[in-house]
């Protein structure tokens, strides 16, 4: 598949453009993963909220920090610095909270 440049943009050179195009579709994968990840927190703490008081407590938390843990970083790599929102909406447990060092 090849890129043609837009007929309305003058002044720009084919590098710059194709530069502008792989920018673009670097900042869809970043949002992709984010959606991805947030799906992931989403499922790990259902099934910490559904099954998380029996022996496998523990599993589930490990799992619910490490998908929380992920998703953070890849907010961060977006150039989301603040948690705080995420934190409320998801509604992330104090216990997964605190295997990440948050208190």
């Amino acid at each position: 598949m090849s890129l043609r440049p837009p007929s309305g943009l003058t002044g720009s050179s084919a590098s710059e453009l194709a530069f502008d195009a792989l920018g673009h579709e670097i900042l869809a994968e970043k949002a992709a993963a984010l959606g991805r990840a947030g799906q992931r927190v989403e499922e790990t703490l259902a099934k910490l909220r559904e099954h998380g008081e029996g022996e496998h407590r523990n599993r589930l938390l490990k799992d619910a920090a490490a998908a929380v843990h992920g998703y953070f970083i890849q907010r961060e790599l977006c150039g989301l610095r603040k948690h705080d929102a995420v934190i409320r909406e998801y509604n992330i447990p104090r216990a997964v909270l605190v295997r990440l060092g948050a208190s």
